[in-house]
């Protein structure tokens, strides 16, 4: 009975913010300039195209699978190879509706971190790629009948109702699912035994995280609830964080559609990149 009512509660409280805010980002998003947004990405110079390719990854909701149309089309058009990197490794991490939940569950502190953090290692590893000469692992892949979200300019309540629901439908049940994970754990596993084993300064779990975040494509909506209560019953920081980064940003269905569009030298890049952020993420965050 607790188990239910753990899941109810958790449930209810995020499924009315989600629904709130997923709400209000699809009002912003009716606004916003796709094809403009990509000319200023290829003109402007590099660290403003880095910046602009963060928030552009930002204010665009994707997973890491559909994050790829939006790479292939950006290389299609001949966006710079360092700003399309920085937003394949940034989109699927840092979604504003996520940081929202985040923010809510987590709190403000760890949610400004993490997108600090993430933003700042989805830069620094795009810039790296592209000196190291990886564009040269390149495919030749031309994407068809590809189009941006429609910008309309106004404000339709009807189309924003319809987008609305098609992410429901998309993320909300990753999200109920990483509730009743997190209300089951919460229920049957003694918080003595996580804080025993997964707390304190045990800081290889870390490296542990990311490599296990990988095949286990957990995604952010599903792993917050679960990380609030790891978290409550005494798992460290850490940890929790570089297993999200992991699982976020480097899904195995994801790296099989990489590998359609990038050489295995990159493809390998990219695992190892993504290895390396959910890593160093985690020991930062033993620091707050």
């Amino acid at each position: 009975m607790n188990i239910l009512n753990d899941f109810i509660s958790i449930a209810l409280e995020l499924t009315v913010l989600f629904v709130l805010v997923s709400f209000m980002i699809n009002i912003i998003q009716g606004f916003i300039p796709y094809r403009k947004i990509e000319s200023i990405m290829n003109k402007s110079h590099p660290i403003i195209s880095a910046i602009i390719a963060v928030l552009f990854a930002f204010v665009t909701p994707f997973c890491s699978c559909s994050t790829i149309p939006i790479v292939v089309n950006l290389l299609r058009n001949h966006v710079r190879f360092s700003i399309v990197m920085i937003f394949l490794f940034a989109s699927p991490v840092l979604d504003i509706t996520i940081m929202s939940l985040m923010t809510y569950v987590l709190g403000w502190k760890v949610s400004l971190v993490y997108i600090i953090i993430t933003t700042i290692l989805s830069i620094i590893i795009g810039f790296t790629l592209s000196a190291l000469g990886f564009q040269k692992s390149l495919r030749n892949v031309i994407l068809e009948n590809f189009s941006y979200p429609e910008s309309k300019g106004n404000f339709n309540i009807n189309r924003t109702l319809k987008e609305t629901m098609s992410l429901m439908k998309t993320v909300y049940p990753f999200l109920i699912m990483g509730a009743g994970i997190g209300a089951i754990i919460h229920g049957t596993i003694p918080t003595q035994w996580i804080s025993t084993f997964l707390g304190g300064e045990n800081i290889w779990l870390v490296p542990l995280a990311a490599i296990i975040g990988i095949p286990l494509y957990i995604r952010l909506s599903t792993m917050i609830p679960i990380s609030q209560i790891l978290i409550a019953k005494g798992m460290a920081l850490g940890p929790v964080m570089a297993l999200m980064i992991a699982s976020a940003g480097a899904s195995l269905p994801e790296v099989t559609l990489l590998h359609s569009i990038f050489k295995k030298k990159l493809v390998f890049a990219f695992v190892g990149s993504v290895l390396l952020m959910s890593t160093l993420s985690g020991f930062l965050f033993y620091l707050i």
